[in-house]
C-alpha cells in the first residue's frame, strides 16, 4: 500500500538555503544525508532526491516540471523582462512547444557540431596562457586569470559576437543565472532584470547584423533553422540565444575551478592526466563532472500526484534531486580519473528532455583547458585556501589561488 511523502518519519532534515554549506561541510553534510540509508530528506521547501535511480525518474518523469513559473509566482515576479525571459526559457517549456524547440536546435549541439570550435578554444587558452604573470610561475588566481575569461571567450566567437564584449557577456550571464539562487533573487532583483533588459537590447542589435550579414556562427545557424518548414520567431531566437548564454558562462568557468581545485590536491591524478592527456583530458572532465557537480541540486515540482518506491507526492510538491549524492551512487568517495565509470554517467547536466542543450560543448570546454594545461604544468598546488560559493544555484569558486611548477619548453 503506498503511503504519502508527508506521512514518512523519521526523514533526515537539510537546511538547503545554509549559506555556510560549501566545501568540506558540504561533503561532510551530504555524506552524513546517505549515511542514513534512506533515498529521501526533508528541507524547509520539500524534499530532497538522494539516490541515483530515483533522481533520474524524478528528472525524467513528465508528472514533474522545472518550477520556474512557481518561483516567478513566489517571487511575486508579474512583469518586466524577467518575467519574459521567465516564460520564454526553454528550461521552463515543456510538451509541444519545448519539443519544437528542441528540434529546431539540437543540430547545432551536436558533438560533432561543437568540434568545429576547438580549434578557437585553444587560440584562447594559449592567449591566457601567455598572459600569465610571471609565465605562471608565481602563485595567481586562476579563477580570474583562466576559469572566468576563457567560456566568456567561447561563447562570443559561437555566437558570432566581438570578442571585445565577453566581459559584458559574462557579467549579463553571471546576474541573469542568479535568478535561480533565491537569496540572491529576493535581495538583486532589479539588477537581475536590469542585465536581462541590456542583453535582449544587445542580442536584438545582434540577431538583425547576421540576418543582413551571416556568418558560421551559432546565431546564424539558428536563424537558417528549419524542420519541415518550421523556423523559429525573432522572440525565440532571442531567448535561446539568452539560454546559451547563461547555459555556457557560469557552468563552464564554475566546472573548470572545481576541477583544477580537485587536481591540485591530487597529485598522482595530475601526474596520470600529464603522461596520457589525449586520453585522460576526457575521463577527468567527466570525474570531475561527477564527483564535484556545479549543479548539486536541481529543482523539480510535481504537477500531477506522482508515486515511486511506494511513495505517493501529492501535486505542487517540491523536490531537489540531489546530483551530488546521487553520482556517487556505484563508487568509492575517491576523487580518480582512472576509475572506470561504466554505468557511472553524471546526472550533472541533468537526464531527459530537458538534458542539458550546451553539454557537448561545456566537455569540449573542458576537457581542452585540461589538456592544454597538463602539457604545460608538471606540478599543480593550491597557493592558499580557496574561496567558495554557495550550493544555491551554480555552486562556483570565488577564487582559487594556485603556484604552477612549469614544464621545461619542448
Amino acid at each position: 500500500m503506498a503511503t504519502s511523502v508527508t506521512e514518512l518519519q523519521d526523514l533526515p532534515a537539510f537546511d538547503y538555503t545554509d549559506a555556510e554549506l560549501h566545501g568540506s561541510r558540504f561533503h561532510a553534510t551530504m555524506a552524513e544525508l546517505r549515511a542514513h540509508g534512506g533515498w529521501l530528506a526533508s528541507t524547509p521547501l520539500g524534499y530532497v532526491v538522494l539516490e541515483r535511480e530515483a533522481a533520474g525518474f524524478f528528472l525524467r518523469t513528465r508528472a514533474c516540471e522545472f518550477p520556474g513559473m512557481k518561483i516567478a509566482e513566489l517571487f511575486a515576479i508579474e512583469e518586466g523582462a524577467l518575467l519574459e525571459e521567465m516564460r520564454r526559457n526553454i528550461l521552463h517549456l515543456n510538451g509541444e512547444r519545448h519539443r519544437r524547440l528542441r528540434g529546431l536546435v539540437n543540430p547545432a549541439f551536436t558533438p560533432r557540431a561543437v568540434e568545429r570550435w576547438r580549434p578557437a578554444m585553444r587560440a584562447f587558452l594559449a592567449e591566457l596562457w601567455d598572459a600569465l604573470p610571471s609565465g605562471g610561475r608565481e602563485p595567481f588566481d586562476f579563477v580570474t586569470a583562466f576559469a572566468k575569461p576563457y567560456p566568456s571567450l567561447t561563447i562570443a566567437t559561437v555566437m558570432g559576437a566581438p570578442l571585445a564584449d565577453a566581459p559584458r557577456l559574462h557579467e549579463w550571464s553571471n546576474w541573469i543565472q542568479r535568478q535561480f539562487d533565491p537569496p540572491v533573487l529576493m535581495s538583486e532583483r532589479p539588477r537581475i532584470e536590469r542585465a536581462v533588459e541590456e542583453f535582449y537590447a544587445y542580442a536584438g542589435e545582434l540577431l538583425e547584423l547576421r540576418r543582413r550579414t551571416p556568418g558560421d556562427d551559432l546565431i546564424s545557424q539558428l536563424i537558417a533553422a528549419e524542420q519541415e518548414g518550421d523556423r523559429l520567431s525573432d522572440v525565440e531566437l532571442l531567448n535561446l540565444v539568452l539560454n546559451v548564454l547563461i547555459g555556457g558562462v557560469d557552468t563552464t568557468q564554475s566546472q573548470l575551478a572545481h576541477a583544477l581545485r580537485l587536481l591540485a590536491g591530487a597529485p598522482e591524478q595530475w601526474a596520470a592526466l600529464r603522461a596520457d592527456p589525449e586520453r585522460l583530458a576526457p575521463a577527468a572532465v567527466e570525474e570531475a563532472l561527477r564527483y564535484e557537480p556545479i549543479t548539486p541540486f536541481t529543482a523539480r515540482i510535481v504537477v500531477e500526484e506522482v508515486e515511486h518506491r511506494g511513495v505517493v507526492f501529492p501535486r505542487d510538491t517540491v523536490l531537489l534531486v540531489c546530483a551530488f549524492s546521487a553520482n556517487r551512487d556505484g563508487a568509492d568517495e575517491a576523487f580518480d580519473i582512472t576509475r572506470d565509470a561504466t554505468g557511472l554517467r553524471p546526472l550533472t547536466f541533468g537526464a531527459g528532455v530537458h538534458y542539458c542543450l550546451g553539454a557537448n560543448l561545456a566537455r569540449a570546454e573542458l576537457q581542452e583547458a585540461l589538456a592544454f594545461l597538463a602539457r604545460r604544468v608538471e606540478r599543480l598546488e593550491l597557493a592558499s585556501e580557496p574561496v567558495y560559493e554557495g550550493v544555491q544555484g551554480v555552486y562556483g569558486l570565488a577564487s582559487l589561488p594556485l603556484r604552477l611548477t612549469v614544464a621545461p619548453a619542448g
